[in-house]
């Protein structure tokens, strides 16, 4: 399988040079040269980790990667993702908790994955020095992944102002080789740099960047293979391919979705829920794609004004293009998550709970072919200043979050330019001292 620039104008390379290069050299996302599919017929009894060594072996056909996947998707899929039913009374809706990782949000299955994979291309020269912009979930995700690894350093740029308070915590408490930058814009500012940054040949080399954002094709493969796992959980239970509800803001969970439907995962309908940012909603109504400024909301994790895998979207065939956009803002979202709760108890966050109202808002007739699987992106706790006024109780951190309150928390302001990042990297750490594994 060989991997090819969203523009056209880069060499194709092998899985392990994509996910070295994280983006192409001509600015674009790497995408397969050619389609792939799985058995699933086959796969229906297969845990997690067996799921997505055999989903995604056809990707890594003949890469020097392919012999260590079964190990990688061991590291990466280590912890449980429930499908549960949120109202007893509403058996169509399921919810799939993609948020008991380490850092509590679905961002950790990729974000260990791709670590694992840069453990073992080896250090053959200095340390990669992984950039990941995020509006929140990202950075803590690749910050835990990438604590104490020899591979590589993790350099984290977040929007100040623009992330929860657990958030910005978690962004800055990680151990060497781990940097935060608190940056003087929003998410597409941080994006823009981590960009700007790729762009320039000079500091490429210089600090072998590669990219942690889901703008990196092993941040993004991953994703697919909970979506699938859930997808055949529901057939097998109704002999009805179930459809999906996905909150996104830089549309690789839709991306995800729909390369693994594509791949022949029993997957119906796929609806991306976006806050209150109207790029992918106005492009779905117009078919006017129009990147714009972010607004801040509190499904912070979402703000996204130029969502960089509309890329891959766009480059797919109109058949597998196929997905319908709601949007959702502010108030849908508060009073999505007061209602659910006063009904069934359950608690959904921000950045789930515009999926919850996505379902609420499917034409009845629609709502009853099937069962619609939404994923549950992030633990409330992590929003609780939002959320524990709209339920009226306090929410307790589970485990792994509760560790991470006790740690001391840094980061570095810099403005937006791509000068004080390259100030920056000059500073970060190396990657850390440890012994080889």
């Amino acid at each position: 399988m060989k991997f090819v620039s969203t523009r056209g104008a880069s060499p194709a390379v092998s899985i392990s040079e994509a996910i070295r290069n994280g983006a192409a050299p001509d600015g674009g996302l790497y995408v397969p040269a050619h389609g792939a599919a799985a058995d699933f017929a086959a796969l229906d009894g297969d845990d997690l980790p067996s799921l997505a060594a055999s989903l995604l072996a056809p990707f890594f056909a003949g890469d020097r990667l392919a012999a260590d996947l079964p190990a990688i998707c061991a590291e990466a899929f280590d912890f449980p993702v429930p499908l549960v039913v949120p109202d007893p009374a509403d058996k169509r809706l399921r919810a799939l908790e993609l948020f008991h990782g380490p850092t509590g949000a679905f961002k950790d299955f990729g974000a260990r994955f791709l670590m694992a994979c840069f453990d073992r291309l080896g250090l053959e020269e200095a340390p990669l020095t992984v950039l990941a912009a995020t509006s929140g979930d990202t950075g803590g995700a690749v910050g835990c992944a990438a604590e104490g690894r020899r591979s590589v350093r993790a350099v984290i740029l977040f929007p100040r102002g623009r992330v929860s308070p657990f958030q910005r915590l978690q962004l800055g408490c990680w151990r060497e080789p781990v940097t935060a930058l608190e940056v003087e814009g929003d998410f597409d500012d941080c994006q823009r740099l981590v960009k700007a940054a790729f762009a320039d040949p000079a500091v490429a080399r210089r600090h072998r960047l590669s990219s942690a954002n889901s703008i990196n094709v092993g941040r993004l493969l991953p994703q697919m293979v909970y979506l699938a796992g859930a997808a055949l959980e529901v057939r097998r239970e109704t002999g009805v391919d179930p459809g999906l509800i996905v909150p996104t803001g830089n549309l690789g969970h839709g991306v995800a979705a729909l390369w693994a439907r594509a791949l022949g995962a029993p997957i119906g309908p796929v609806l991306a829920v976006t806050n209150a940012n109207r790029t992918l909603s106005e492009w779905h109504r117009s078919g006017a794609y129009e990147p714009r400024a972010s607004v801040a909301t509190i499904a912070n994790a979402m703000d996204v004004g130029a969502p960089s895998n509309f890329e891959r979207l766009a480059r797919l065939p109109d058949p597998r293009r196929q997905l319908d956009v709601e949007l959702v803002d502010d108030a849908a979202i508060k009073a999505r998550i007061e209602a659910e709760h006063r009904r069934t108890g359950y608690v959904w966050c921000p950045h789930s709970a515009t999926a919850a109202e996505g379902y609420a808002r499917l034409d009845p007739g629609r709502r009853e072919e099937r069962v619609w699987i939404a994923a549950a992106t992030a633990h409330p706790f992590k929003f609780a200043e939002d959320v524990e006024p709209l339920i009226g109780e306090k929410l307790a951190p589970p485990p792994a979050l509760a560790a991470i309150l006790d740690r001391p928390s840094t980061s570095r302001p810099i403005p937006a330019t791509l000068e004080a990042l390259v100030e920056a990297l000059a500073e970060a750490p190396a990657a850390a001292e440890v012994p080889a594994a």
